[in-house]
């Protein structure tokens, strides 16, 4: 009978703890988040970070605190979040880079699928084709024409190796046929003052940088580098329909976690970013970025992750990129 009780007793303190579990779990969350950037402090992906941190912070009841782990290419953010605690405390927002660091990089210490859960994507933020009204170049058509008729004289600015200034540019480059030369820049601002200048072609810009321009008419959009049209330039076509099809590159900024986080909490985190995206600060935020506010299912999410990483290996190969 003695041992009887006992087990009696083990199963009432087992259910007991599930109890209790079950209950902490229930109150996600109930301490501060760590939001890890992989980019520094006032980068495009930092700042969209924190318009939306704050949002979610305010509803949840939570501080969302961001930490910024910038370097190699990303890579050290990364890790720090596929080696975190799958609780939902460390989440990571990140952009596309995490799709292209598979095949830029010649091994990496984490599996860009398999120990991440994707959340949701955040936003889509269109590149401008931008060029220089000196260059007396009106249409997309003028520019592929004028690449075509002098082969290897046409070149573009990029934010450096393997961003995804440079393989927007790569992919219209392939998609029109044309040859080209990459000038890479340390980063936005060098390569657009060399643009405005006309000392460099044209760049496939982030909007932010160069919407002031294009409104003042220092610099022309002749198309933008995503598969619609971009809400900060509604009167600016893609480049499909400018007339380049398969040229379309999408840049996205999207919330990760470490694999294993309980799938409640994925959905929480989902269900709260769609949630401040729908608030009127953000899109305000979000239209001066240039920024179109972009979401996923989870499983969604996970499936395009998969699937952008086997596209960007085939555009890195094209482009010639040798990984590091």
């Amino acid at each position: 009978m003695p041992s009887t009780t006992r087990r009696h007793a083990l199963i009432a303190a087992m259910a007991l703890c599930t109890s209790l579990g079950a209950g902490a779990q229930g109150a996600y969350p109930n301490k501060p988040i760590r939001v890890i950037v992989p980019f520094a402090a006032g980068s495009t992906t930092d700042i969209i970070a924190r318009a939306i941190a704050d949002k979610m912070g305010t509803s949840m009841g939570q501080t969302l605190v961001i930490d910024n782990r910038g370097g190699a290419s990303g890579t050290i953010g990364q890790q720090a979040v596929a080696t975190a605690a799958p609780d939902g405390y460390t989440i990571m927002i990140h952009s596309s880079s995490h799709t292209v660091s598979p095949s830029t990089f010649a091994k990496l210490p984490f599996d860009t699928v398999g120990d991440f859960a994707g959340v949701t994507p955040i936003s889509s933020l269109p590149n401008a084709l931008v060029i220089s009204p000196s260059k007396n170049i009106k249409t997309l058509k003028d520019l592929v024409a004028t690449a075509k008729a002098k082969p290897g004289t046409v070149n573009f600015a990029s934010a450096g190796q393997g961003s995804a200034t440079h393989l927007n540019a790569e992919k219209f480059k392939m998609a029109a046929n044309i040859d080209a030369t990459n000038i890479p820049f340390k980063g936005s601002a060098e390569a657009v003052t060399e643009v405005l200048a006309g000392r460099v072609d044209y760049y496939f810009s982030p909007i932010a940088p160069v919407i002031g321009q294009i409104k003042d008419g220092q610099l022309l959009a002749l198309a933008v580098g995503s598969p619609k049209r971009a809400a900060a330039l509604p009167e600016v076509p893609t480049t499909a329909e400018a007339g380049v099809p398969g040229s379309e590159f999408n840049f996205w900024i999207g919330m990760m976690a470490p694999a294993k986080t309980p799938r409640d909490v994925v959905n929480r985190l989902h269900d709260e970013v769609v949630k401040a995206l729908a608030s009127p600060e953000v899109k305000e935020r979000f239209l001066k970025l240039g920024a179109d506010a972009w979401t996923l299912k989870p499983e969604q999410f996970d499936a395009y992750i998969k699937e952008e990483i086997a596209s960007n290996a085939k555009l890195v190969k094209a482009a010639g990129l040798t990984p590091q």
